[in-house]
């Protein structure tokens, strides 16, 4: 599969690093704002988070290229819509840029014929499917979606944790407290929060433009929201949630409360998760006992670990769960798993 990528920040550079290593797909062309190539190869290059990468890409000409014969043509493009996909022949463009405005084109690309799909790595209303693994994946419909999105890093954790305690317990009511690490349109110094899906907007939620540095900063979360379009049988009206931004650069957590339709205990709970984790053929749910902190589940491919060390049953029925997972390389190979899942529809 021939993959074009609009967007090459945290997520967009994820997703190429995840894939060099998986090599699922063929990144050919790279949009981006930053109008500095050189600058685009050392943000690839060099990382803080997840070190060097290697093979390294050096610039020649337009285009990217590494030692193993790689190379990638760059577009430096405010929109979307000035790239010339169908020059690079591309199959599925994923959007990894944030932009809402990019995801109202994706539907005319698609209709141009410039790529058969577009992926979007957030959750927004106009798409035709919002998919996450281990949750719906099995009601994508190839003719009817060209438009997906592939959520957000907090519902590819939540949604297959949720689908597996409401399909053997039945969640009646629950609360779920996120923490979240900092994000790029945050702020190292006190100011205005800019947004980054509508660029030149201040977010009404003030706090954010608080310093990230020493600061929780407690805000609304559209973790539930984005998880209740993939779980069935659940709906914001029975789940509440909140979230925290942490003063930590990677690794998230949700701190989950449900309340059960059927009685259960923390044995059943862990043994059902040691199924699914036995079972999956991707890396969903990983089951942690160890004493870890947040760093420890740095580069983690895994959806959510689920650690049983707080994992607890009250009453037969209220059930406690602690999850973490790296809301950036966790979640960008997922959606490297979802363009391989739907690319095997597409073409075999």
């Amino acid at each position: 599969m021939r993959i074009g990528i609009n967007g090459l920040g945290r997520i967009g550079r994820a997703i190429l690093r995840v894939n060099q290593i998986k090599n699922f797909f063929d990144v050919v062309v790279v949009n981006d704002i930053n109008p500095d190539i050189h600058n685009i190869a050392y943000t690839l290059n060099y990382d803080t988070l997840y070190g060097r990468l290697s093979p390294a890409f050096f610039v020649e000409g337009s285009s990217l290229k590494n030692d193993n014969g790689k190379e990638i043509a760059i577009e430096c493009k405010k929109d979307i819509l000035e790239v010339d996909w169908a020059s690079y022949d591309v199959d599925y463009i994923i959007d990894s840029s944030g932009v809402l405005e990019n995801v109202k084109h994706a539907a005319e690309i698609v209709n141009k014929n410039s790529a058969k799909r577009v992926f979007v790595t957030h959750s927004p209303k106009d798409v035709d499917f919002t998919m996450v693994l281990g949750s719906n994946e099995e009601k994508f419909e190839p003719n009817k979606h060209k438009v997906i999105s592939t959520s957000i890093c907090d519902a590819t954790a939540l949604g297959p944790v949720l689908t597996a305690v409401n399909k053997h317990f039945e969640i009646t009511s629950g609360y779920i407290t996120t923490l979240h690490p900092w994000l790029n349109y945050q702020n190292l110094m006190d100011g205005p929060s800019s947004s980054w899906s509508v660029p030149g907007e201040i977010y009404h939620h003030y706090a954010l433009g608080r310093s990230v540095d020493g600061n929780m900063i407690p805000k609304p979360t559209s973790a539930i929201e984005a998880t209740c379009k993939v779980v069935e049988g659940i709906n914001e009206s029975i789940i509440g949630s909140f979230s925290y931004r942490t003063p930590t650069a990677i690794v998230g957590s949700a701190d989950i409360t449900l309340n059960l339709g059927k009685t259960t205990t923390k044995k059943k709970i862990i043994n059902i998760f040691q199924e699914i984790e036995e079972q999956q053929k991707i890396s969903l749910i990983y089951n942690n006992i160890d004493p870890l902190v947040s760093l420890d589940f740095l580069g983690s491919e895994y959806s959510a670990i689920v650690d049983h060390r707080w994992t607890d049953v009250i009453n037969s029925s209220v059930l406690k769960l602690v999850l973490w997972y790296d809301n950036e390389w966790g979640y960008s190979s997922r959606v490297v798993d979802q363009v391989k899942h739907v690319g095997k529809i597409d073409f075999l």
